[in-house]
């Protein structure tokens, strides 16, 4: 058998990390300014995420949710306090297209309603009702196409009041940082007027943190930038580390049903320890704030380097350590010599956004280094002098 060939693959294997650096079967050490598609959230090989997961595998790794969990209930409380919902409900399970598929479902027994509004250029995951909320036709299969979803504009807050007023749409669902759409920002405007008119109509809004959130932004929470309260809130990526996991956050207005969601592998111990670790060490080591000291500080080198090669590049967008960089070129023009020349890993989007997603403890002087290998990098490509 052979691996069944999805994935376009750079001819680099990587069989260490540590911290933001990783390294290949060969030795040679990369600068990871991707974390793994936004994954590695405190960093490659903590000390204290292996002692965790060490420790609870010497005890027991998965039990089923037929029986009390309290590591479930610990991660409950600590999750709820880290992001300032203490109030909300949690649901766990293993990823992303879990948690909205999951989300999209209460909304929709919750209203009785059918309809989805989603962004243009939204990404919300690979399962059934999360692709088709994925405005990317190319990965949405006949089966999925089922109506169920309109996509609008982003920050076009009249578009949007326009389909909700119409009372048969049981979800808003957004990110308020596009990831795969290129780090498109919600407004604060466009937020708060969306969260009034989702309220307005009886229609729930779900905010998918799952790239932009657990701290990513500076805040534990991209749309606590903009001052909005959703009723559902999914996360997963950064939440674990790296182990599969996925979490639905849920208002208090929602009562939860025996049967109503399940869930073979979600919260189960090993999951838990995990991500009970990754709390420890984003309080432990403040790395919410260094996520927004460190973006910040990046943001203003690429500003300068936009002004340095305004004829690659086009703009410069994110907040936190979630970055977008408009390339005048296409990104593998700049992302494959920043990897076997440079010895350092960019994320992309579309054809010419390159994607900043490093670990939240990068450094200001990682980040002075990434900017000086990004800077020999265009100055290849543009042939001009350093």
């Amino acid at each position: 058998m052979k691996l069944f060939d999805v994935y376009p693959l750079f001819d680099v294997n990587i069989v260490k990390g540590q911290g933001c650096k990783v390294w290949d079967d060969k030795g040679q050490e990369y600068l990871d300014l991707y974390g793994g598609h936004a994954v590695i959230s405190v960093g490659h090989s903590h000390p204290h995420y292996i002692k965790k997961i060490t420790e609870q595998l010497q005890n027991i790794s998965f039990y089923s949710n037929s029986v009390i969990n309290r590591l479930q209930e610990e991660l409950a409380l600590r999750l709820g306090k880290a992001s300032g919902y203490e109030d909300y409900q949690l649901f766990l399970i293993n990823s992303g297209a879990e948690a909205n598929e999951n989300a999209l479902k209460l909304a929709s027994f919750s209203t009785g309603r059918t309809r989805v509004l989603a962004a243009q250029k939204a990404f919300h995951g690979r399962t059934s009702l999360a692709v088709e909320a994925t405005d990317n036709p190319k990965i949405i299969a006949p089966i999925n196409a089922n109506g169920h979803v309109t996509y609008l504009p982003l920050n076009n807050l009249e578009a949007w009041e326009k389909e909700l007023a119409k009372g048969d749409v049981c979800a808003v669902i957004i990110e308020c940082i596009q990831g795969v759409g290129g780090i498109r920002m919600a407004t604060e405007e466009f937020a708060q007027g969306l969260h009034a008119a989702c309220k307005k109509h009886g229609t729930v809004l779900i905010c998918d943190e799952i790239q932009c959130g657990y701290g990513r932004s500076g805040k534990f929470f991209a749309h606590q930038w903009l001052g909005i309260r959703p009723d559902i809130i999914t996360v997963a990526k950064g939440i674990a580390n790296g182990f599969p996991m996925g979490g639905v956050l849920i208002s208090p207005q929602f009562t939860p049903v025996y049967g109503q969601l399940g869930t073979t592998f979600g919260g189960n111990h090993l999951g838990c320890s995990a991500a009970l670790a990754v709390l420890d060490i984003m309080e432990k080591e403040n790395l919410v704030e260094n996520a927004h000291n460190v973006g910040e500080h990046l943001i203003a080198e690429l500003n300068k380097l936009q002004q340095e090669y305004p004829d690659l590049i086009l703009d410069v967008r994110g907040r936190g350590l979630m970055i977008g960089i408009d390339l005048a070129c296409p990104h593998k023009d700049v992302r494959l010599p920043l990897i076997y020349e440079e010895h350092c890993f960019t994320g992309c989007a579309g054809t010419n956004v390159l994607r900043l997603l490093p670990p939240l403890c990068l450094t200001m002087a990682q980040a002075d280094e990434f900017i000086e290998k990004f800077r020999k990098v265009l100055a290849f490509v543009i042939k001009k002098p350093l």
